[in-house]
């Protein structure tokens, strides 16, 4: 998988699929160098544990859903996109969008201005949330802004589930997500000349007493199955700057499952982390070298570092009903939620 199910031993975090997080994407937009896209997906439309579909309520009102960028390379948010999202009579959903920078951009769940997730500029406002086949695009400036369900770009053999054994049968293919799609300026995102940025997505859930709890974090593609556990709870809920301790139990899969020696397995594990998706605007975006598009492999670049080369592939590609257009996702298979 890419980061759907990365709850411990497939489970939702929290057990709540709308804050699941899956997939992150970052490239230029076609023919607008000057501009970016970046979509992050969210709740999986099938619980592989219960053999069910989730909710069809698209995106938890009680959540926040955040793409986070590091301008100086220190593993340290200093922009934060913001959305948050209410729900009315019906089933209907709206959508705020919000851009946070500084020291609030920074925060990890609770500090002061990050209470409410409130804070920072308020970009868009009560934005139509797609529960149908139709993509409801709003515009407010330079900016686009899109948020529903969406045909699940990712693509994996269903194998992926029993150990890699392939079945030549692509288990995403008929499979739906809830997208948000942006599309800024690239110095809107803190891009200026050549500059590496580095992404990342998170979910926070409001508990009462605590205030915003992170429930799920991630940038690169399957991160999450090299840790089981404790170590899969504490990896979701901290931040890439302290991914260092983490090396060792990604060192430790990697010797279990791609028969690394304990010094190799260190090597290639510090080349995973931190949990960053490093994206150069002025540059084309491929996968695992500058950011992602809806159409790169990543299912092969991660086993191909898993299996230390001995599978490169699964035989599996792209789907066939990705846009040419904003918000470059296609429309939900099941449209009659």
């Amino acid at each position: 998988m890419s980061h759907h199910y990365s709850g411990p031993n497939l489970a939702f975090p929290d057990g709540d699929a709308r804050l699941d997080y899956t997939d992150l994407f970052a490239f230029p937009k076609p023919g607008d160098p000057s501009k970016s896209i970046l979509i992050v997906d969210v709740h999986p439309s099938f619980d592989v544990l219960q053999s069910r579909p989730t909710t069809a309520e698209p995106f938890a009102p009680e959540g926040l859903y955040e793409i986070k960028i590091d301008t100086n390379g220190d593993a340290l948010t200093d922009i934060t996109y913001q959305v948050r999202f209410a729900s009315s009579e019906g089933g209907a959903q709206t959508a705020t969008l919000r851009r946070v920078a500084g020291a609030q951009a920074a925060a990890t769940g609770t500090e002061t201005g990050t209470e409410t997730g409130e804070g920072g500029e308020v970009l868009v406002a009560g934005a139509p949330v797609s529960m149908g086949r139709e993509a409801r695009v709003t515009q407010a400036g330079d900016y686009r802004f899109f948020a529903g369900w969406r045909s699940d770009p990712f693509f994996f053999d269903a194998g992926a589930f029993n150990n890699f054994e392939f079945v030549g049968q692509d288990y995403f293919a008929d499979k739906d997500i809830c997208s948000i799609a942006l599309e800024a300026p690239n110095a809107a995102l803190g891009a200026t000349g050549s500059t590496l940025l580095g992404l990342w997505a998170r979910t926070l859930r409001w508990v009462d007493g605590e205030g915003w709890v992170q429930a799920e974090r991630g940038a690169r593609a399957s991160q999450t199955p090299f840790l089981t556990g404790e170590q899969n709870v504490a990896y979701r809920a901290a931040q890439p700057a302290d991914d260092a301790r983490f090396v060792g139990a990604f060192a430790h899969s990697l010797e279990h499952l791609g028969g690394f020696t304990p010094v190799e397995a260190r090597r290639v594990a510090g080349t995973l982390l931190p949990d960053l998706l490093y994206y150069d605007p002025t540059r084309p975006a491929s996968y695992p070298d500058n950011g992602r598009t809806p159409s790169d492999d990543a299912p092969d670049a991660f086993l191909t570092v898993i299996t230390n080369g001995r599978i490169t592939g699964d035989g599996i590609g792209p789907h066939d009903d990705l846009l040419a257009e904003f918000p470059y996702l296609g429309p939900p298979h099941n449209s009659a939620r």
